[in-house]
């Protein structure tokens, strides 16, 4: 029999096998959403649901968010389990009425006797000419309002326990998945299993300096970790995985022992979840460091739509490399070139896989 724990499948496909174990155990999980049972089935993410499960628990969605999140709230209250499900972010912006107002405030509102068990699986990312209105990282906006759980897995494992967790979670999860990781493969158990939705997660130990990312900014996060090891830098490696509650311990565990913080995120550094850990380290952890914090984000702009205007838009593993040259006391500058040649970015800028022909 194969080892459970060194199955190796894709982001993507964690995301389709939690959904398909959660509905098998609870018939009162529904997804709804635009494109759910489309061809393309999100990414892949929502294949055979429709032929499984049947159209009176996988729907498609009219282009009415506010309404439709309503809808969904609604149905939460009266018993169902929705997952809801966006192509894009920027799509919840029509519906803030109904997530911050209702979904985030009813637990609390009522004194715990009703609450609203409703997941928005919604997708961030880059490529193929997003532009301005359909490539934003909005996870510091929504990790702002109280009663709103955030999450955003890097790694397949959590992809599939967080799903899990957030279906079975008795009050709103908001799920952010970029678009970069779907093709990324990790070792993901067939069992049902779930994954706590509070908490960092250690994915590289190091002594040097500590890197805390979210989102796909975690991959390149380890790729820098790889190449420096080769140089004998030690970076430590925090997958931030969730927004809200955010997890400020971990971070401040970790500057204990290295006592330098890089914090990386796939959003804008103003007010953002960077921000707000750097802050928290400064406050409780000034002691630890030996030098300032630092950031690294979106430039304070929106997305240029230009494939050639966007190259220089998001940071990547030499952006990492040039801020950690600048942090480390070591004299590096000798091997500056090896590293660039190792941490080249190899095809295209705008596109993640080879597969991917589109933004959907």
């Amino acid at each position: 029999m194969q080892n459970d724990l060194s199955r190796l499948i894709s982001y993507g496909e964690a995301i389709r096998e939690a959904l398909h174990q959660a509905m098998n155990l609870n018939d009162k999980v529904i997804i709804i959403g635009e494109g759910v049972p489309d061809p393309k089935a999100i990414f892949g993410t929502t294949e055979g649901l429709l032929d499984r499960f049947g159209s009176s628990r996988v729907f498609d969605m009219p282009l009415a968010e506010n309404g439709m999140t309503g809808i969904c709230i609604g149905a939460a209250l009266g018993g169902l389990r929705p997952v809801m499900v966006h192509q894009r972010i920027d799509f919840l912006m029509l519906a803030m009425d109904q997530i911050v107002n209702n979904a985030a405030k009813w637990f609390y509102t009522f004194n715990g006797q009703a609450s609203v068990p409703l997941v928005i699986r919604c997708i961030v990312g880059r490529g193929w000419g997003q532009g301005p209105q359909h490539s934003q990282s909005l996870q510091s906006l929504f990790a702002h309002i109280p009663g709103l759980k955030v999450i955003l897995p890097a790694m397949g494992y959590d992809a599939k326990g967080m799903m899990n967790a957030a279906i079975a979670d008795n009050n709103p999860v908001i799920i952010i998945e970029h678009r970069w990781l779907f093709n990324i493969q990790d070792n993901v158990p067939e069992h049902y299993y779930i994954s706590s939705l509070e908490g960092a997660r250690v994915i590289r130990q190091g002594n040097d300096i500590t890197i805390a990312a979210f989102s796909y900014m975690v991959i390149e996060a380890l790729k820098v970790a790889k190449v420096f090891a080769n140089f004998g830098v030690s970076i430590e490696v925090l997958d931030m995985r969730v927004a809200s509650p955010l997890d400020n311990a971990s971070v401040l565990k970790s500057i204990r022992k290295t006592g330098l913080l890089l914090v990386l995120d796939t959003g804008w550094i103003t007010a953002g979840l960077a921000s707000e850990i750097v802050a928290s380290a400064a406050e409780n952890g000034f002691e630890l460091l030996k030098k300032p914090p630092q950031r690294i984000g979106l430039p304070p702009h929106p997305c240029p739509t230009s494939p050639d205007l966007a190259k220089n838009y998001y940071p990547d593993s030499l952006t990492i490399m040039n801020r950690i040259f600048k942090m480390l006391d070591k004299n590096m500058e000798s091997n500056l070139e090896e590293i660039k040649d190792l941490l080249a970015p190899n095809g295209a800028h705008d596109q993640p896989h080879i597969n991917f022909q589109g933004p959907f």
